[in-house]
Order: C-alpha cells, then sequence, then structure tokens
C-alpha cells in the first residue's frame, strides 16, 4: 500500500455486528500480546506512534494501525537471523518450522509456531475439509512432496485427526494413481495444474483407469485455477464427474478460505480467525461490491506468530452474502503478476481461463519481454499427442476476442515445456 494508514475507513454492514465483536476481543487480546512484548509488530506500531493499548475499535484500528508488507518482514529476518522476531513468546516454546515457497521473492522466509498457533491452523484447515464434504472415514490422499511448506503439514495433521491420510511424496504421477486405486482414497489434495496432470494420465499411460478409483471429493490450492470454471470442468471430465473444491492460504497467515458448496467458484473467508479487509491498493480505500481490490489480512488466532494489516498481494472481488465474506471467482491473480500490455491489464488466471478451453493443448508458458520499452507477452504451447496445429490458430483467435489483442502463439515440440507437482511458475521474464 502506497499510502497512509490514517485515511482508511472501514463501514461494517449491521448484520456483521455479532462477527465484529468477536473479531474486535480477539483483536484486543492480541494488541495487548504484541504490546507486552518487544517483538516485530511492537516496534512497527512505536514507529508510526501508535500505542497498542490506545486503539479503541475496530475502525481505530484501520484508521491508525500501519500495514505490514512481505518486503517488511524480510527485512526483519536481515536484522535478526535466521527467523526474525515476530515472536510474541519465548523462542523455547515454538515447536513447529516452516517456510515460505520464495516464488515471489527468491528469497523463502522461515515461520515459527507453538503449539497452540499450530492448533488453531488445524481448526481452519478442519473448516475447510467440513465445507468440501470430507468426513470419518473418508481416505485422503495428499500428492506432494512434503518439504518445509507450511501448506502440506496443516492440511494433513488436520486431516489425521478424522480420517485416513496417505501421503504420497516421493513418487511419480504414475505410481501416485496407483496408490489411489490402491488404498481406495475418496479424496485428493494437491494444486489444480497437478490434478489435471494426474487426470491426464488415468487410463492407458498408466495402467490405473475410472473404474479402478475411488476419489469423490478433489481439493485443490496454492493456485488460482480452481476457482476457474474451464479447469474446473476440464478435472470433472478427466475424474468422472469427481467434486472440485478451492481453498487458499499462505504460510504466513495460515488456512484462509474455502469453498462454501453453496456459492461455488468463490472462496468463503474464516472471519472468525482472521480480520479482513479489501482494500484499493491506489487509495488505502475499502473497495465496494463490484469492485477489486488487495486482499488485508490480520491473524486473530495465530497470535504466536501475529501478522497486523498483512498485505497479501492477493487480488479479489469482495462479496458479502448472508453474514459471510465471500472472495467471488476465488483469487484472481496477484498484485504483482499483472501485466499490462499495450494498455490492456491482463493477470494469468484471465489468460489460463481461455487456454484451458482447448483440451487439445497440453502445457503452455508464457513469455514477457520488453520492446521498445513496452511490454510484449508471447504464448508457447504445446500439444497431447494426435492434436491438429490448426488449434493454435483458434486459440490466437480467442485470445485477441478476449483481450482485443494480438498475442502471438508458439508452438512447442511434445514434452519440451516444464511440468509441475507444486505451484506452477508458467509466467516468465525474458
Amino acid at each position: 500500500m502506497a499510502v497512509s494508514p490514517h485515511t482508511m475507513r472501514i463501514e461494517l454492514p449491521a448484520t456483521t455486528a455479532g462477527l465484529r465483536e468477536r473479531q474486535w476481543e480477539k483483536l484486543k487480546r492480541l494488541l495487548v500480546k504484541v504490546g507486552t512484548t518487544e517483538n516485530f509488530n511492537s516496534l512497527r506500531l512505536q514507529q508510526h506512534g501508535v500505542d497498542p493499548y490506545g486503539i479503541n475499535s475496530l475502525e481505530d484500528f484501520t484508521q491508525r494501525v500501519p500495514f505490514t508488507t512481505k518486503a517488511n518482514l524480510l527485512q526483519d529476518r536481515l536484522l535478526y537471523p535466521p527467523f526474525g522476531s515476530n515472536f510474541t513468546e519465548p523462542i523455547e516454546r515454538y515447536t513447529r518450522f516452516c517456510q515460505t515457497s520464495g516464488t515471489l521473492t527468491g528469497a523463502p522466509m522461515a515461520v515459527l509456531d507453538t503449539p497452540a498457533s499450530w492448533e488453531s491452523m488445524l481448526s481452519c484447515w478442519r473448516q475447510v475439509y467440513r465445507a468440501a464434504g470430507v468426513h470419518p472415514g473418508d481416505r485422503v490422499f495428499f500428492a506432494f512432496s512434503f518439504g518445509p511448506f507450511l501448506g502440506f503439514w496443516t492440511a494433513f495433521e488436520a486431516a489425521a485427526r478424522d480420517c485416513l491420510v496417505i501421503p504420497g511424496g516421493g513418487q511419480s504421477t504414475n505410481a501416485r494413481l496407483e496408490m489411489m486405486a490402491r488404498y481406495k482414497a475418496t479424496v485428493l489434495c494437491c494444486t489444480p495444474t497437478y490434478a489435471l496432470r494426474l487426470g491426464e494420465n488415468i487410463g492407458a499411460p498408466s495402467g490405473v483407469h475410472l473404474e479402478h478409483l475411488k476419489v469423490r471429493r478433489i481439493i485443490v490450492a496454492g493456485e488460482p485455477g480452481g476457482s476457474i470454471p474451464v479447469v474446473r470442468e476440464r478435472l470433472n471430465e478427466l475424474w468422472g464427474g469427481v467434486k472440485v473444491f478451492d481453498h487458499h492460504g499462505l504460510s504466513e497467515i495460515g488456512p484462509v478460505s474455502y469453498e462454501d458448496p453453496a456459492q461455488p467458484s468463490s472462496l468463503c473467508v474464516i472471519e472468525d480467525s482472521y480480520f479482513a479487509e479489501v482494500l484499493d491498493p491506489n487509495t488505502g480505500e475499502a473497495v465496494q461490491e463490484g469492485e477489486e481490490g488487495e486482499l488485508v489480512l490480520t491473524t486473530l488466532d495465530r497470535t504466536a506468530c501475529p501478522l497486523i494489516r498483512y498485505c497479501t498481494g492477493d487480488w479479489v472481488a469482495p462479496r458479502r452474502v448472508d453474514d459471510k465474506l465471500y472472495l467471488e471467482g476465488g483469487v484472481l491473480g496477484r498484485v504483482d503478476d499483472m501485466a499490462v500490455i499495450r494498455g490492456v491489464n491482463i493477470y494469468p488466471s484471465a489468460l489460463e481461463n481461455v487456454i484451458r478451453r482447448f483440451p487439445e493443448i497440453a502445457e503452455f508458458q508464457v513469455e514477457q519481454r520488453k520492446v521498445e520499452a513496452m511490454d510484449e507477452i508471447e504464448l508457447i504451447v504445446e500439444l497431447s499427442p494426435g492434436s491438429d496445429d490448426a488449434v493454435v490458430h483458434k486459440l490466437q483467435e480467442r485470445l485477441r476476442d478476449t483481450f482485443s489483442l494480438r498475442i502471438p502463439v508458439r508452438l512447442a515440440a511434445q514434452g519440451s515445456l516444464p511440468r509441475f507437482d507444486f505451484k506452477s511458475r508458467r509466467w516468465r521474464r525474458v
């Protein structure tokens, strides 16, 4: 955010009064906890002349408290290596280590939790599972590598409270399909990209056919694709009518939102655990329904390593229904991912929504480069075996009709583009 926090205003609908009261009680306790120790947040408040004991309401909080950015967190870790100073308890009480992916900054950050703060995130994940219709007796397969990424471990441990959990790390795609079939997994957790890849290997490529699989739910996260209708349709087709549920979170924050079956292709924020704002990054003002802005979060339960008014970089469209905050269309993109191509704003998720309408395209990559001081993009596509390359021309026409731009499309050899088991990195600046 580029503006002073003193210009902020928050309007609270009357229907959310009970929720706001609960949030305010938690926020008061958090501010007291921050104020009684010298840490990252207390020092930032001091630097901005804010007394944590002098905040009297949620509106007061949004008017006076400064934003926190990822750059602030990175700087804190440089000043106080290796973990930074964002702790409200003695370091000896912290038992869990995780690390951000470093996808955007190239600098992964360690994040530590106490048993209590870890438990708060498991509670959020259990809400995700309940919303997705996961229940005791389900067998949940985790198709990822179990590195230091927080989302892996919280998802796994939360599921283990109620279900049989099956780790699928360190295996090939075909081996994972075989394992799912052998142990009759009913729920799959992975990224949208990898769910597509697994689905495309069902049948002849793996020897595992749909009739061998019992998967009835796929919970996806890590990329915007889970809320893109055409991606969901493709997953539904590949997996024989399976239901897809989107979810999103951040290592710095925790599990943030889940898909409510009553509001498909939108994400419901877990507001009892997070105070959420959606703000215009240029003015800092709250956006209205029908508008888009940056999601800003304050942790209310994960208080051992709290973040206060954290600018997530997630670009969203808020909508309130029945006293719940929904992000319409899920996470639409990243604030810093948007490309301005000859005056047209293009988000990776919008581009993917067009590309995925062509099942002949097996994989793709976008190259962005400067041409005479202007940004240009080129799309590189890899076709599925047996596909007619006439689809390249059809895709170019669809891109032109959608974005009113000519976006060149180049054909790549089969098998030449990278595949991803975790977060995809298809957009390259060259």
